[in-house]
């Protein structure tokens, strides 16, 4: 019984609840519209390496209609049945969207100028997080307590343990910074050659990270809470408040941006000293974020939308209908890509076709 608790809480935060049913009000400084993208299916036809069926309750349904364990918010979750790779963590190499599959044990890319799919990667068991270095590309395996370097080309240069249930990743210049879901801890790794130069201690279910100059910021999803570790010798700073559910963080030069999963919100910290500055209501679970320059893209996972707000305000600029459960999002420079794991699909706000091949050393 202990080691199938163990095995259903190292699932991805995906397969904690995708609920369509709440709905906010809007921010008193949004302006919003509604916008569409183009949706591109990740299937490549390869068999059924499990997908899951989410219905209007929260719950994961498997194929014969059955479902099982609980989480945090109500929800439930199970084992994947078959079908689609749960894409969850997406990057951009400057090139490529990196996605990472789960359920097929792989992360694929698509090329971001045109949507031509690049080639699909056998990495470790259940990748679950994915950073580029400015160089390589890093995949974090869940299920395998490692993550793996990869050459633009998706060839394996290295494998490194961390520690347990390791299921986000970001890169700081230099390092590569690992958080162990299971073991309440993050890993810092050089990037060049991937020795392991410390684990500190964090909050509990360590999910995002994001590098802020001389800092990295870890969100504590159980602990509806954010820590602040130094870069140079990984020293806790402090430890700050957000909402319930915390999963993603993004910085924008100056602030921290947390999204809160089950309080539907987003959290404005002030990163000089993690002092909380606004609370923005958001709707349907946010997961995913990221910053593009002036503006933030949130996953909305529960609602199929990425919202784009302003950084300096908050105002909503627009609300962007995408594939089912939204988690990962990433820019490319020029337009927005999300991770869908419920349809097993990337969208994205560029104007690309949806059933391009390229060869994988293209």
């Amino acid at each position: 019984m202990k080691k199938n608790l163990l095995k259903m809480s190292m699932l991805l935060p995906a397969l904690l609840l995708v609920s369509a049913s709440l709905l906010w009000p809007s921010h008193s400084l949004t302006q919003q519209t509604s916008s569409s993208t183009t949706e591109i299916t990740l299937d490549d036809g390869g068999g059924d390496d499990g997908a899951v069926a989410m219905d209007g309750d929260s719950k994961v349904i498997l194929s014969d209609g059955s479902t099982d364990g609980t989480t945090d918010g109500g929800s439930t979750t199970t084992q994947p049945s078959t079908g689609g790779g749960g894409p969850e963590a997406i990057a951009f190499d400057g090139t490529y969207v990196w996605i990472t599959r789960q359920f097929k044990n792989a992360v694929t890319r698509v090329r971001a100028r045109d949507g031509a799919k690049g080639g699909t990667f056998a990495v470790g068991s259940s990748p679950s997080a994915v950073a580029f270095d400015k160089t390589n590309v890093w995949v974090a395996n869940l299920g395998s307590n490692n993550v793996m370097k990869l050459r633009s080309d998706g060839s394996i240069l290295g494998t490194y343990t961390v520690g347990t249930a390791p299921g986000g990743l970001a890169f700081d210049g230099a390092n590569i910074w690992v958080a162990n879901r299971e073991d309440n801890t993050v890993t810092k790794l050089r990037a060049k050659d991937g020795v392991n130069l410390g684990t500190f201690a964090v909050g509990k279910r360590p999910l995002g990270v994001v590098a802020e100059g001389a800092n990295v910021w870890v969100v504590n999803n159980f602990g509806n809470s954010v820590t602040k570790l130094r870069v140079s010798d990984g020293a806790n700073l402090g430890t700050f408040a957000v909402g319930k559910g915390p999963f993603g963080a993004a910085f924008d030069g100056t602030h921290i941006w947390v999204t809160n999963f089950f309080a539907n919100t987003v959290t404005k910290l002030r990163a000089s000293d993690g002092a909380a500055l606004a609370t923005i209501p958001m709707g349907g679970e946010p997961a995913g974020i990221t910053y593009d320059g002036s503006t933030l893209w949130i996953a909305n996972s529960g609602k199929n939308t990425v919202t784009r707000l302003r950084a300096v305000d908050a105002g909503t600029l627009a609300v962007y209908s995408v594939g089912r459960g939204p988690f990962g999002v990433v820019f490319d420079g020029s337009s927005m890509w999300s991770a869908n794991f419920g349809s097993d699909s990337v969208s994205t706000t560029a104007i690309v076709a949806s059933s391009t091949t390229i060869s994988a050393s293209e």
